[in-house]
This record gives structure tokens, C-alpha cells and sequence, in this order.
């Protein structure tokens, strides 16, 4: 029987197979239905079906994607539990003018909820960290922006706005 810190990276895991595969029907198995997801400005949902909806179109016109999630970091404490992940991208859309190719990493914080149906993320804050190739690879749709804005876990977890890292704290306090 798997261990709840399992679970959740296979979770998490799913995320990038989700994406790569397109398979939005998957969002249903990883996120709540009344999700917090925060990937930076212009690109905040509070609803499962937007959130899926948009995220749908938007990656509707790549050619390929790869996700990678790696360096999981959880912590579990009853039925809330929190998550750290590094993440890597490559979007490829030969549609666009130059090169076809635009890479990004990043991380999530992720919190998890357990419900009847397994855990799942109930908020998430994605942030670039590098990124790097073609802009116009990822304009796909003007209602969805993916800014370049990069953010380093250092100044975020700094400012308290890393939720894994103030869970931590919280409980060195303990």
C-alpha cells in the first residue's frame, strides 16, 4: 500500500502527463473543484473547469509539450499536506514565426487536501524561475498570458509567500 507521500507525488506526477498528453479529464483526478491556482500574473484560476478550460486552449496549438516534475519535497500532517516541486518545460509550435522552441523551469507549492477520492491540490503557486527561446511560441491565445516574470525561491520564501517553506517554519516551531 502506498504511503500518502506517494500519493501525492504520483499526483503530481500526473500533472505533467496530463499536460503532455492533453488529457484535461485528468485535472479532475489532481485538483479540487474550487482550486486557488496561481501561476503569476494574468493566469489565476479559482475554478476547476476554467482552469482546465483555459489551460486546454491554450496548449491546444503546440506541436509537442514535456513536462518534467522532479525534487519533490512533501510534508503530510493529518488531512492537509503541502508540497514543494521543481518543474521543467519545452513548448514546441512550429506555427511560429523563428524558432519553434520555448523552455522554462519553475517550481510549485502546492497544498493538499485529502478527500474521498484521494488527495488533491486545493492551491497551487507556479513560478518561473529561467526561461528561454521564442516568446511567440506560447501566445497561442490572447485570453491566456504565461508572463516571463521570474521569481526565486529565495526572495518568495523570504516575503513568506512559499506556503512548503512556511509549513516547515511552522513546525520547527513546534
Amino acid at each position: 500500500m502506498a504511503s500518502d507521500r506517494e500519493d501525492i507525488i504520483q499526483i503530481i506526477n500526473l500533472y505533467g502527463l496530463a499536460m503532455d498528453s492533453q488529457r484535461w479529464d485528468l485535472f479532475d483526478q489532481l485538483f479540487t473543484e474550487y482550486v486557488d491556482a496561481d501561476y503569476g500574473p494574468g493566469s489565476h484560476w479559482t475554478a476547476r473547469a476554467q482552469f482546465k478550460a483555459d489551460f486546454g486552449a491554450f496548449h491546444a496549438m503546440f506541436d509537442a509539450t514535456q513536462h518534467m516534475m522532479t525534487t519533490h519535497v512533501v510534508r503530510v500532517s493529518g488531512d492537509l499536506a503541502h508540497a514543494m516541486t521543481y518543474g521543467s518545460w519545452r513548448l514546441v509550435r512550429h506555427a511560429a514565426e523563428g524558432s519553434p522552441l520555448w523552455d522554462g523551469t519553475g517550481w510549485y507549492d502546492d497544498e493538499l487536501v485529502r478527500t474521498h477520492a484521494g488527495w488533491r491540490i486545493r492551491k497551487r503557486v507556479c513560478r518561473v524561475i529561467w526561461a528561454s527561446g521564442n516568446p511567440l511560441v506560447k501566445q497561442t491565445i490572447p485570453d491566456v498570458s504565461f508572463e516571463d516574470t521570474v521569481y526565486t525561491l529565495r526572495t518568495e520564501g523570504q516575503a513568506g509567500r512559499v506556503a512548503m517553506l512556511n509549513a516547515i517554519d511552522a513546525r520547527l516551531g513546534e
